[in-house]
């Protein structure tokens, strides 16, 4: 999969200046703004009806926004929807195949769309699909999918490629085929704009991070810079994780380390609060010797994405939040999203 884009080099992708989208009188997306650029991973987070999956369909020319500029490749996405559409590839949350066809006839039938189309063996290859190349999407799992709507979403070879949950319902190694997808994407040039709900995912894959909530966005920066953020907080986890083999007396340890320690859920597992000085890794490792324990582990207690993410989208309780699948749906009615 070669690259195709006008600007490989971290040039300006999608740009969003002060969006707004209603649905009625719920704002679902409030005065937002964003860029993204070629070569990268931008993912948006953030809990049911943050506004999301309406900022991607604003993107991709689905939903008309209710004031703001949306710029995608330099043009917009309602009034060149037509010339942007070779140019984009928008995976689905679900659908858009026929249950009867299968892999490798959706995959050609989509390619033929295309002036320059992807390779589809090597696209079947890399995201893994060669067991079920000819199984009809209706007998697929729903990992697989999942797989498929990325593949056909990468097939036209496109510069900007709008995700939407790529990884829910795949399994581990389906995980890595994607990961795999996306990282030649970016290498490649390419600016992927992702949503997910899988924090880990998001952490392991996105170059920057947006943090959305009740249609704001609330954080933003690299997930060091969002980590960092919540930690800013006042939560920090800061100190060293251990797992012995055997029973602590833990007031006794404490003691001895001059720090508070906590017990995790797992058994033999703890939490040493406080700065994590030689002096004290040598206390702790002469005292598990004395009593015949083994130190199994030992690690900085960093915190986690998913610890910032929630100290950074808790307690902002907004009378108008709902879920934002059920009101689009009200929305939609008497048509569909293509």
């Amino acid at each position: 999969m070669e690259s195709t884009s006008p600007d490989a080099s971290g040039g300006l992708a999608v740009e969003v200046k002060r969006l707004s989208v209603t649905y009625g009188n719920l704002r679902a997306v409030d005065d937002l703004s964003l860029e993204a650029r070629f070569g990268e991973v931008l993912t948006l987070l953030g809990p049911n009806g943050a506004g999301k999956t309406t900022t991607i369909e604003a993107l991709e020319g689905y939903r008309r926004p209710a004031s703001g500029d949306v710029k995608v490749l330099g043009m917009s996405p309602l009034a060149d929807r037509r010339a942007l559409s070779s140019m984009v590839g928008v995976m689905l949350q679900q659908g858009g195949v026929y249950p009867a066809m299968n892999a490798k006839e959706a995959l050609t039938l989509f390619a033929s769309y295309y002036d320059e189309a992807a390779d589809v063996p090597r696209l079947i290859e890399t995201l893994r699909l060669d067991h079920v190349s000819h199984t009809p999407w209706k007998r697929l799992s729903g990992g697989e999918q999942q797989r498929l709507s990325l593949a056909l979403a990468l097939v036209g070879d496109p510069q900007v490629i709008f995700l939407d949950e790529p990884t829910a319902g795949v399994d581990p190694e389906g995980r890595i085929s994607v990961r795999s997808a996306l990282n030649d994407m970016r290498a490649a040039g390419k600016c992927i704009i992702m949503t997910t709900h899988e924090l880990a995912e998001a952490e392991h894959l996105s170059d920057r991070i947006v943090i959305m909530n009740h249609g704001r966005k609330v954080a933003s920066g690299s997930p060091a810079e969002v980590r960092s953020l919540g930690d800013a907080t006042g939560n920090s986890a800061g100190g060293v994780r251990f797992h012995a083999s055997g029973v602590l007396n833990l007031d006794e340890l404490a003691g001895l380390l001059e720090s508070p320690i906590t017990e995790l859920g797992a058994r033999g597992e703890y939490l040493i609060e406080g700065a994590a000085t030689p002096a004290m890794i040598v206390r702790l490792a002469s005292h598990l010797e004395e009593r015949g324990l083994l130190l199994i582990e030992l690690a900085p207690a960093r915190k986690t994405l998913e610890d910032a993410y929630l100290q950074i989208t808790s307690g902002t309780d907004d009378p108008l939040a709902a879920n934002e699948g059920d009101l689009k749906r009200g929305a939609r009615q008497g048509g569909g999203r293509r």
